[in-house]
C-alpha cells in the first residue's frame, strides 16, 4: 500500500487546509447523525416511560425536541457541506497530482515522451490519475471521519450508559467491521484490477474503430476487430459482476455486525436496567448509537472495490515519473552576436551506446542558412534533438551564443532556440489556441503576419480564420497545413536558431521556396539549421553539410 500512501500525501499536501475543511464536514455529518439517533432514542424511551408512570404531564418535550430538529437540520446542512466541500478538496488534490505528473514526465528523456502521444500512453495517464479521485472521497476522508466518530462515541456512551456498553460497540465495530472490510478489499484487489485493464482496452480498441473505420472496412477486419470489442466488453462485465457479488456479500456481513452490535448494546443496557446502575431511556441510547454507526462503515464498500485500482494506477504513476527534481540552474547572460557552435559531435538513438553518425562539426553564425544532408537512417533528426538539449550526445560539444548548451536554464534555452520537429503537435481547438501556445501575450497582427510568412492565410480563412476550429491533434488540416501552422507558431517566438527538421515536406516545390523564404524574411538575424532532403531545401541554404553513417570497425574490416 505504499503507493497509496505517497499519492495520499501529494494530495493532502496540495491544500492541507481545505483537506481538514472536508474532514471536519464528513466528522460533523457522522456525528450529528449519531446524536440525532441517539437523541431520538432516548426522547422517545423517557417519554414513553413518563407516560407509563403517569408523569407525562410534567415531562419536559421542549428542550429534546428542540435539540431533535437542531441535529436534523444540522446534518442536512453538514451533509451540503461535505459534499461542497470534499468535492472541492477532490478537485484540487486532483489539480495538484495532475501538476505533479506533467511535472515527473518532464524530467523524462524525449524519446519516452514521444512515445505518450500515442492514444494509449495518453489515455493510460488520464486513466491513472482518474482512478485516484475516489482515493480522498470514498477512503482516506471517511476513515477519518469514522475513527473520530466511534473515539466520540466510546467517551459519550462510557460516560452516560458505562464501560460494558461503550466497550462492546467499539470492540465490535472495529474488530468485527476491520475484519469484514480487509477480506473485502483482499478480495476486490485481482477483480479490480481486471475491470480496470478490460475497460481500458474496450476504450481503446472503440476509439481506434472510431478513428481508423475506413482502413478497418477496406481490409476487411470489421469482424475481427468487433470480435476483440465483444471480448473486451465481455470480460468488463464478467469483473464487474464478480466486484458487485463482492459488495453484496460485504454489505451483508456488515449488516450483520451492526445487528449484533446493537443486540450486544440492547442484551447489556437490559441487565444494567435490572441492576439499577442507569434508566432505560440511557440504555437506549446505546441501542441507537449501535444503529448510527453503521453509517461510519457501510460506505467504505465503494472505496475498496476501486482499491486494487486505485492501487495499481498510483503504483504506475509512481513508477513511469522520477521522483526528483532537476538542479535549477542560475540565470545565464548569452551573446547574441554569436551563434551556434557544434565541435565533434556524435550522437546515439534512444537507449543505445553506439553514434549513428560520424563526429559533426560546424559553425552558425546570425543569419546564416544551412542544410544537413544526407540518407535518411544516418541521424540528422538525432544530431537536431541533441543540438535542442533534448537527448544527450555521446561525446562532443554544443554552445550556444558563447555559452555551453548544458549550462543554460531551460526556460532561457527555449526563449533563445526553437526546434520544429518531424512530428508536428497541435492540439484540438481553435486556430488561435494552437498559435498561443508558443507566446504568452497573442495579437490577431501578429498571427496573421505569421501565418502570412508561412503561406497560410488562405486556409486559415477557409477554415473560419483564428477563431476556426480544429478537430483531435489538429485533424480539419492536411499534413503540409499543419506543418505550415507548427512553422508559423515557431515564427511567434522570434528565435536566435532555429531547428527544422524537414520543414517542407508534404509542399509543392513552388510553395515549398515561397515558405522558406517567408521565414528567412521574417526573421533574417535567425541562424537556420535544417535536416533537408528536397533540392527545394538544399538549395534555400546558404551551406550544405553531409551527415555521414558512422562506420563501426566491424563494417571496416
Amino acid at each position: 500500500m505504499r503507493p497509496l500512501w505517497h499519492i495520499t500525501r501529494l494530495m493532502w499536501r496540495a491544500g492541507p487546509w481545505a483537506m481538514w475543511r472536508g474532514a471536519a464536514a464528513a466528522l460533523a455529518v457522522l456525528v450529528m447523525g449519531t446524536a440525532l439517533l441517539g437523541l431520538s432514542g432516548w426522547f422517545i424511551t423517557a417519554a414513553g416511560a413518563a407516560g407509563i408512570a403517569g408523569v407525562g404531564i410534567a415531562f419536559d418535550v421542549f428542550r429534546p425536541s428542540a435539540g431533535v430538529r437542531f441535529l436534523a437540520l444540522g446534518r442536512a446542512g453538514a451533509r451540503y457541506a461535505e459534499r461542497l466541500l470534499t468535492h472541492d478538496t477532490t478537485l484540487r488534490a486532483l489539480a495538484s497530482l495532475r501538476l505533479a505528473v506533467l511535472e515527473q514526465l518532464e524530467q523524462r528523456p524525449i524519446a519516452s515522451l514521444r512515445q505518450l502521444r500515442s492514444g494509449a500512453g495518453l489515455n493510460r495517464i488520464i486513466a491513472d490519475v482518474d482512478a485516484l479521485d475516489g482515493l480522498l472521497l470514498r477512503l482516506v476522508l471517511p476513515v477519518i471521519a469514522g475513527l473520530l466518530t466511534h473515539l466520540g462515541a466510546l467517551a459519550l456512551i462510557w460516560w452516560l450508559a458505562g464501560a460494558q456498553i461503550a466497550l462492546s460497540l467499539s470492540v465490535g465495530y472495529l474488530v468485527g467491521s476491520g475484519l469484514v472490510l480487509w477480506r473485502a478489499a483482499k478480495s476486490a484487489v485481482a477483480p479490480s484490477v481486471e475491470a480496470e485493464t478490460a475497460r481500458q482496452t474496450l476504450r481503446h480498441d472503440v476509439i481506434g474503430l472510431l478513428r481508423g473505420r475506413r482502413d478497418v472496412i477496406v481490409q476487411g477486419l470489421l469482424p475481427k476487430t468487433r470480435i476483440e470489442i465483444d471480448a473486451a466488453e465481455a470480460q468488463a462485465t464478467s469483473a464487474e459482476r464478480h466486484l458487485s457479488r463482492i459488495d453484496e456479500r460485504t454489505a451483508l456481513r456488515l449488516s450483520l455486525v451492526v445487528t449484533l452490535c446493537t443486540a450486544a448494546a440492547l442484551a447489556l443496557g437490559q441487565l444494567a436496567v435490572r441492576a439499577g446502575t442507569i434508566d432505560a431511556a440511557t440504555a437506549a441510547i446505546g441501542v441507537f448509537v449501535a444503529l448510527a454507526l453503521a453509517e461510519t462503515v457501510l460506505p467504505l464498500r465503494r472505496g475498496l472495490a476501486d482499491l486494487g485500482r486505485m492501487h495499481s494506477a498510483a503504483r504506475r504513476l509512481l513508477r513511469d515519473g522520477t521522483t526528483g527534481h532537476p538542479t535549477a540552474l542560475s540565470p545565464i547572460t548569452p551573446d547574441t552576436s554569436r551563434g551556434l557552435t557544434v565541435t565533434d559531435l556524435t550522437v546515439a538513438r534512444p537507449g543505445r551506446q553506439v553514434a549513428v553518425s560520424a563526429p559533426l562539426s560546424l559553425t552558425l553564425h546570425p543569419g546564416d542558412v544551412v542544410a544537413l544532408a544526407g540518407p535518411s537512417g544516418h541521424g540528422k533528426s538525432t544530431l537536431l534533438d541533441a543540438l535542442a538539449g533534448l537527448t544527450n550526445p555521446l561525446s562532443g560539444q554544443v554552445i550556444l551564443a558563447g555559452i555551453p548548451l548544458s549550462d543554460w536554464p531551460e526556460t532561457q534555452l527555449r526563449d533563445c532556440l526553437t526546434l520544429v520537429p518531424q512530428r508536428t503537435s497541435l492540439i484540438g481547438g481553435t486556430v488561435r489556441e494552437n498559435l498561443a501556445l508558443s507566446v504568452d501575450t497573442l495579437t490577431d497582427g501578429a498571427a496573421w503576419a505569421a501565418l502570412q510568412t508561412v503561406c497560410m492565410t488562405d486556409v486559415i480563412a477557409r477554415v473560419g480564420g483564428l477563431d476556426g476550429v480544429l478537430g483531435e491533434a489538429g485533424s480539419g488540416l492536411s499534413g503540409g497545413e499543419a506543418r505550415r501552422l507548427a512553422l508559423a507558431r515557431a515564427v511567434l517566438r522570434a528565435p536566435k536558431v532555429l531547428l527544422l527538421d524537414e520543414p517542407t515536406e508534404g509542399l509543392d516545390d513552388a510553395l515549398a521556396r515561397d515558405v522558406l523564404a517567408g521565414l528567412k524574411k521574417a526573421l533574417p538575424e535567425c541562424a537556420i539549421l535544417m535536416a533537408a532532403h528536397r533540392p527545394a531545401e538544399t538549395e534555400f541554404a546558404t551551406r550544405t553539410i553531409s551527415v555521414k553513417r558512422h562506420i563501426t570497425k566491424t563494417e571496416y574490416i
